[in-house]
């Protein structure tokens, strides 16, 4: 039978039901549990956001390997804050050696030197992203940015992080150093979804689970500012007429 003959079959006698609308009914459980389970954190978040925001700081991401995105999503984003500093370093990111990235991630001594090159100052929010919570340098970072003064905001998951599957190391483990912690609620190792006559689990959750918290957090953030009489500043669109307009100035006010 051929993956199309397989796909069409309707006989009520399937060997699984279908993985992909597994996959969507369990992010959009994960998803609902971020209102259910862990409103309270990103309520904290979203004051924490606010609060530095309206004192003149800055919101500063970081993740490593795919946590890296997060960080990206928060920058730069149509209808997203403008005083967002991603801390992006090349050999974290995935695109050079993949393997290097792991390597990296390792490896002590790297996060102060990010932490000290990127600015990190009292009073501003340090938004770390990290799934499995228990590498050198995410450890590392968050005791640098505290250091200087900073609030570290957590996404990661706990079960992960607690779990005696979980890959040994020394390093604290983000949930227990961050001051706000937003737990994705991933399985141990993210993949969601296991598939019959296959020994792998596939189908990650902590990126689509880790976006929703994020964009809840800043969009409660915002609501808070303007009722407080602040009008952030948020970019618009690239893609709509006069957003590029907008985005040029707004960059160019040096926010």
């Amino acid at each position: 039978m051929s993956i199309e003959d397989h796909r069409m079959n309707d006989s009520p006698v399937a060997p699984q039901a279908s993985p992909g609308r597994e996959y969507l009914e369990r992010a959009a459980a994960l998803v609902q549990r971020l209102l259910d389970d862990e409103w309270s954190a990103i309520d904290a978040a979203a004051t924490a956001i606010a609060t530095s925001l309206a004192a003149g700081g800055t919101v500063h991401a970081f993740g490593t390997g795919h946590s890296h995105m997060l960080a990206e999503e928060l920058f730069y984003r149509a209808g997203g804050l403008v005083r967002v500093r991603p801390i992006l370093f090349e050999g974290l990111m995935l695109h050079g050696s993949a393997p290097l990235s792991t390597a990296l991630e390792r490896l002590p001594g790297l996060a102060a030197a990010l932490v000290a090159d990127h600015g990190v100052d009292r009073g501003d929010v340090v938004v770390v992203v990290s799934n499995a919570g228990g590498s050198a340098v995410t450890a590392e970072l968050v005791a640098a940015v505290h250091e200087r003064g900073a609030t570290v905001i957590a996404v990661t998951s706990v079960a992960h992080a607690t779990s005696p599957w979980r890959r040994a190391s020394a390093s604290a483990p983000l949930h227990e150093t961050a001051d706000i912690v937003i737990d994705n609620g991933g399985v141990v190792g993210d993949a969601a979804v296991r598939i019959e006559g296959l020994d792998r689990a596939v189908a990650p959750t902590s990126t689509v689970v880790g976006a929703a918290a994020l964009n809840a957090a800043v969009a409660e953030a915002v609501g808070r500012l303007v009722a407080a009489g602040i009008e952030p500043e948020i970019f618009a669109s690239s893609n709509t007429s006069g957003g590029d307009a907008v985005n040029t100035r707004l960059l160019g006010a040096g926010a």
